[in-house]
C-alpha cells in the first residue's frame, strides 16, 4: 500500500462543502521522526473554524485539519530514540492529523498509559490540558478559592469541575438553560447560574457574598463574558479562552467583549486571553512536559474522567462536522480510520 485517505479542505469555506476524502501518498519519517498509524482524532469546533478562516490561524489550502490524534507507531527514522515500533502514543502540537499516518517529530509523540481508552487518549491534550493550566498555571486556584467559569457544561467546565473537586477549590459556574443545573450539581459544581432567568452580576454576589469572587474563565465571551468581568472582585482577573457567542458571527464588529471601562480602571482587573496552540508552541519544553504529564497522570488516574467520544468512519465526516457543533450532543465526535 503506497497511499493512504486524508481528509482535505480545498479551500476556505463551510467544512462540509470543501471537506473530501483523498488518497495520498503515505509519508516517510526523516531523521528524528516516526511515522503513526491513526486510530482516532477529535473533531473540535475550532476545526471547523480553522477551516472557515475565523481562528487564530489560517493554513495553506488544501489543508488537512486536525490538532490531535492517537495511534501506533509504525516506522521509526534514523537517529530516533525512546520510541518503539508497536508503541501507541499521542501526538502534541502535530496539525494534520485527519488523514491514516502522520509523521511526526519523536519529541513530539508521547506514549499512551497501558490502560487509557484510544477515546481519552485521543482528546487527552486540547479539553484535558486546558482545564489543567488555566486553574493551575494561568490562575493558580487555591483549596477554599472561589471559580467562576462560563459554559460550565461544555467539556472544559465539567473538567474544570472535576478538577474543583480534587484540588479543594469551589466552583461557581455559568449556564444558558435550566435544564442543565441539576446535571452540574450532580456532577460536583459548587453553585449553578443560569442566565436563562438569573441575573449573573446579582447571583455571583448572592452566592459568594462580601469578598466576591476574584478569578474567572471565559468561552463564551459577547455581553455574558463583559457580566463576568463586572461581576468579579476588585483585583479580579479574568481569563479568556474561547468566544462561543461569536462562532456564527462574520461581522468583525461583534466579536468583542464590551468591556465596563469604570470596572476595568477603577477596580484595577485584568482580562487576558489564553489560546493552547500559542501555549504549546512558546512555553519552555520543561514546563510544558510537567503540565502534559500532570494531565495524563489525573486522566489516568480517574481523577479527570473525559466523556466518552463517538467513533464515526472517515468516509461519514459530514456526521461528525455536524455533531462538533450541535447542542448537547453527547460525547466528542471521533474520526475512526479502520483498517
Amino acid at each position: 500500500m503506497t497511499t493512504m485517505r486524508s481528509l482535505v479542505a480545498d479551500t476556505l469555506g463551510e467544512p462540509s462543502e470543501v471537506l473530501h476524502v483523498r488518497a495520498r501518498p503515505i509519508p516517510e519519517p526523516g531523521p528524528g521522526e516516526v511515522r503513526i498509524r491513526v486510530v482516532a482524532v477529535p473533531v473540535h469546533a475550532s476545526d471547523l473554524h480553522t477551516i472557515r478562516g475565523r481562528y487564530g490561524f489560517t493554513p495553506e489550502f488544501p489543508a488537512i485539519p486536525g490538532i490531535e490524534s492517537v495511534g501506533v507507531i509504525d516506522e521509526i527514522g534514523s537517529g530516533t530514540a525512546g520510541l518503539s515500533v508497536g508503541q501507541r502514543v499521542v501526538t502534541i502540537g502535530v496539525t494534520g492529523t485527519w488523514q491514516e499516518y502522520v509523521v511526526a517529530e519523536a519529541e513530539r509523540v508521547l506514549p499512551v498509559p497501558a490502560g487509557m481508552s484510544d477515546s481519552t487518549a485521543a482528546q487527552i491534550l486540547t479539553n484535558p490540558l486546558t482545564a489543567v493550566i488555566l486553574t493551575g498555571a494561568e490562575l493558580d486556584v487555591r483549596p477554599g478559592e472561589w471559580l467562576l467559569q462560563t459554559a460550565a457544561g461544555s467539556t472544559v467546565g465539567q473538567l474544570v469541575i472535576q478538577l474543583g473537586a480534587h484540588v479543594g477549590f469551589k466552583t461557581l459556574n455559568v449556564v444558558r438553560r435550566r435544564s442543565a443545573v441539576e446535571d452540574i450539581l450532580a456532577l460536583g459544581g459548587t453553585a449553578v447560574i443560569c442566565t436563562q432567568d438569573e441575573d449573573l452580576r446579582e447571583r455571583v454576589a448572592d452566592i459568594t457574598g462580601r469578598d466576591g469572587v476574584s478569578k474567572a474563565i471565559d468561552c463564551v465571551g459577547g455581553q455574558v463574558g463583559a457580566d463576568v468581568s463586572r461581576a468579579l472582585a476588585p483585583h479580579g482577573e479574568l481569563v479568556v479562552y474561547g468566544a462561543l457567542s461569536t462562532h456564527r458571527q462574520t461581522d468583525p464588529d461583534k466579536l468583542a467583549i464590551p468591556i465596563f471601562a469604570r470596572s476595568l480602571i477603577y477596580e484595577t482587573k485584568t482580562v487576558r486571553g489564553f489560546w493552547l496552540f500559542r501555549w504549546i508552541t512558546e512555553t519552555p519544553k520543561d514546563r510544558m512536559d510537567a503540565a502534559i504529564d500532570r494531565t495524563l497522570t489525573l486522566a489516568d488516574s480517574g481523577v479527570l474522567r473525559v466523556p466518552e467520544g463517538q467513533p464515526i468512519p472517515l468516509e461519514k465526516f459530514s456526521d461528525a462536522i455536524y455533531l462538533a457543533e450541535a447542542p448537547e450532543h453527547g460525547g466528542k465526535p471521533l474520526l475512526v480510520f479502520e483498517q
